[in-house]
């Protein structure tokens, strides 16, 4: 394979066919999109527990969800393909002290920002979340517009109209090194062939950051394992119920099928590749589900699975171009948000790349905040 683009995307996830269709639509030019694998998705994305929500403690990130909602519901209108965006809401179970005065100032800010916010008292939520246990609840956050989808419809639509506009895609294609020349990239090398280009897009996700080492970029990603289990069918389970994470735990589970998801992030993994499956992890997400849904013991197990976040130092994503090569544009880093920022990282990735003004200012996210050592800390990740 010879070939020349005016953009080569690396990543076949659901960020890259974001990346893919906005530029498309915005008539950047000639793109290839290469992906390691055989088919899209298979990575991260196929791992993410779908999850939608704007609750965040910085500004960037809860106006970041808020254009992807936006752009979630548009989302047919835009492509010309279904996707279900199931806005059953996000709520936040708040328990201790120190999470009540977080939850509360970051309430303040989101209303500030215009998100439709609900605090609740312990005494209303079963309304929105039966079965759930209210013991030692404080109140609960509750968003109406949050809400969840399935990474691989979404991804799908991205795709088929990104084709449709002209999207060249590569498959089985392993980008193996990166040419340059007076610092300015000149050549994507991969198991296929060259491709000559001026332009990188780094969506690799979790191999963000082997990608960035191939022009001597430090791009500050850590693959993190998370692990989540769904259940069999449950007859108590409505159709309304929305995305539940108890704050105090990390637990988080929410209605899949006619069963629920259940999920945890365990602090003590260490960032490596492995995905595979860890009974103890397991048990623990189980022990903490049985806590909030009791009802949960005659559950079965229905499946369960391990995957990889794309984790930064400061829990928010890396958007920008990378300052020490010219030809290189990072969208990585989302640190278990990708799905949910997808939409929005496409749209601002393709308006600064044709010189428009970005929708959103982002430019919290550049690559090279990490070198002046004062983080703005997303604290909400789950």
């Amino acid at each position: 394979m010879q070939k020349s683009a005016d953009a080569v995307i690396i990543g076949g996830g659901i960020i890259g066919l974001a990346v893919a269709f906005y530029l498309t639509k915005a008539n950047y030019g000639k793109i290839l999109l290469v992906e390691k694998e055989a088919l899209f998705g298979t990575g991260a994305t196929a791992k993410a527990a779908g999850g939608i929500r704007a609750q965040f403690t910085t500004k960037e990130n809860i106006e970041m969800s808020m254009l992807s909602e936006k752009l979630f519901c548009s989302f047919k209108e835009d492509t010309g393909h279904e996707a279900l965006f199931d806005q059953v809401g996000y709520m936040f179970l708040i328990k201790d002290d120190k999470d009540a005065e977080i939850f509360q100032k970051s309430y303040e800010l989101q209303k500030s920002l215009g998100l439709k916010i609900l605090k609740l008292k312990p005494e209303e939520i079963a309304q929105y979340a039966p079965h759930v246990s209210i013991e030692g609840v404080q109140f609960a956050m509750f968003c109406p517009d949050d809400g969840l989808g399935d990474p691989h419809e979404f991804l799908t639509g991205y795709e088929k109209a990104a084709r449709k506009a002209g999207l060249e895609i590569a498959f089985d294609t392993e980008v193996t090194s990166i040419e340059q020349v007076d610092g300015k990239i000149t050549k994507v090398i991969t198991s296929q062939g060259d491709i000559e280009t001026s332009m990188v897009i780094n969506c690799a996700g979790p191999f963000a950051k082997e990608i960035g080492s191939m022009v001597g970029a430090n791009v500050k990603v850590e693959p993190v394992r998370r692990q989540i289990v769904t259940t069999g069918e449950l007859s108590f389970i409505e159709p309304f119920f929305p995305m539940v994470v108890d704050v105090s735990s990390g637990l988080y589970c929410h209605k899949e099928s006619k069963g629920m998801l259940l999920g945890w992030a365990d602090k003590n993994v260490k960032a490596s590749y492995d995905i595979s499956i860890d009974p103890d992890y397991t048990d623990n997400i189980l022990e903490r589900a049985l806590e909030l849904i009791p009802q949960l013991d005659e559950a079965e197990i229905g499946n369960e699975w391990a995957g990889l976040y794309e984790v930064t130092p400061d829990h928010r994503a890396i958007i920008g171009f990378e300052p020490t090569v010219q030809g290189m544009f990072h969208v990585t880093g989302f640190s278990g948000h990708g799905f949910m920022h997808a939409p929005a990282a496409g749209l601002v990735t393709a308006e600064i790349l044709t010189g428009k003004k970005p929708s959103i200012d982002i430019s919290e996210y550049a690559p090279d905040r990490f070198k002046e050592g004062q983080l703005i800390k997303e604290t909400n990740v789950i």
